[in-house]
């Protein structure tokens, strides 16, 4: 017995596409958004502009690292949590950064090229 593709299958289908483009431009965004947070939040400024050439040789390469490690390293700066190594310079930085910002900057760094 064969089934008939019909109106519900249409609308489903449909949306179905909708969401992955809605995705996919959501995606680029955000990758837009990030490589932006990454000029003006001046994070180029210390690691570089691709992330893996900082301007002093203590301070990380960032291109490539884990999202939520990248994630938690800026929450815990932000807050104080983390005072070790050369987390001052970073704490003033931070101050300008929202929760949001953070997100996404740590999802444009773990994407890009180590």
């Amino acid at each position: 017995m064969a089934f008939a593709a019909g109106p519900v299958f249409a609308a489903t289908a449909t949306a179905a596409t909708a969401t992955a483009t809605a995705t996919a431009a959501t995606a680029a965004a955000a990758a837009a958004d990030g490589a932006k947070l990454f000029q003006t939040k001046t994070c180029w400024s210390c690691h570089g502009k691709d992330a893996k050439t900082p301007i002093l040789p203590e301070y990380p390469k960032i291109a490539g690292q884990n999202a939520k490690y990248a994630e938690m390293q800026m929450n815990d700066i932000k807050s104080g949590k983390r005072a070790n190594g050369n987390a001052l310079a970073m704490k003033a930085i931070m101050v300008l950064v929202n929760e949001k910002e953070i997100k996404v900057l740590a999802d444009y760094v773990s994407k890009m090229k180590p």
